[in-house]
């Protein structure tokens, strides 16, 4: 199969509903010549079901990021579904959460539980999928890419995940340092806001559609997410073979403009 992806494998973490960017992603890579394998935690009935969506099957492995478990034994259980010479050439981490309080405007009364949550399953958890994963990158190296949201300014309601957020930043820089020897570049795609499932659960997501309403230079729709998974794919593929601990937006040139 011909494709920016021919020949590769990619782990994609995140797929929850098809208007995700991680769905848009997992399609994309299999129309771009990629065999996909995709991770769920929790609902995983939902997952398989949104999964047959796909183009082609892909093999689905259940994965808490929070379950030491389930990470060291993620690279067995990938080789038991895809076989056991399987090699991974890219990582698609789309996965956060921050519990309600500490979203939704009162920053200042959030307990550490409710941050070290919201850091651990939004930021560590690139550097404990990364490794996990890394045993099956091989000599070749590979591509890590993670799905971000611009951390630089203080959002309204955004509260601890965007503080989250900063520190994934901060992470895939780090990880670029130290999996740059192995091969394995490892970036961000910061896009603009979608109205995921992800979404909803942030209070007053209509504050970032007025934003980008009134600032984007480019048209933006909040209802697709294909941009950011394009740029995702893009990522994933060897056409960036020197790029990494990069954040590539893909937000409709918000960033770029002032009010």
């Amino acid at each position: 199969m011909s494709g920016i992806l021919a020949g590769k494998r990619v782990l994609v973490t995140g797929v929850l509903m098809e208007s995700s960017i991680a769905f848009h992603t997992a399609r994309l890579a299999q129309e771009q010549g990629a065999d996909v394998v995709l991770t769920g935690h929790g609902r995983l009935s939902l997952v398989e079901r949104v999964a047959r969506r796909l183009p082609r099957p892909a093999p689905l492995i259940e994965l808490d990021v929070r379950d030491a478990g389930h990470l060291e034994t993620l690279a067995r259980r990938i080789r038991e579904n895809v076989g056991a010479d399987a090699r991974l050439d890219g990582v698609v981490h789309s996965i956060a959460f921050a519990p309600q309080d500490a979203l939704g405007g009162d920053f200042l009364r959030t307990g550490w539980d409710s941050v070290a949550t919201a850091l651990e399953v939004s930021a560590y958890s690139l550097k404990a999928l990364t490794t996990a994963c890394l045993p099956l990158m091989g000599e070749r190296g590979g591509a890590v890419v993670g799905l971000d949201f611009d951390a630089r300014t203080a959002w309204p309601a955004y509260d601890w995940m965007g503080v989250a957020k900063a520190a994934l930043e901060s992470v895939s820089r780090y990880l670029a340092r130290d999996l740059g020897p192995h091969g394995v570049r490892c970036n961000l795609v910061a896009a603009g806001p979608i109205r995921t499932t992800a979404a909803r659960s942030i209070p007053g997501f209509d504050v970032f559609r007025e934003v980008w309403e009134a600032r984007s230079p480019l048209d933006w729709d909040v209802s697709d997410p294909e941009p950011a998974a394009r740029a995702v794919v893009a990522l994933l593929s060897d056409w960036f073979p020197r790029t990494t601990g990069e954040i590539v937006r893909v937000d409709g040139g918000v960033h770029a403009v002032g009010a």
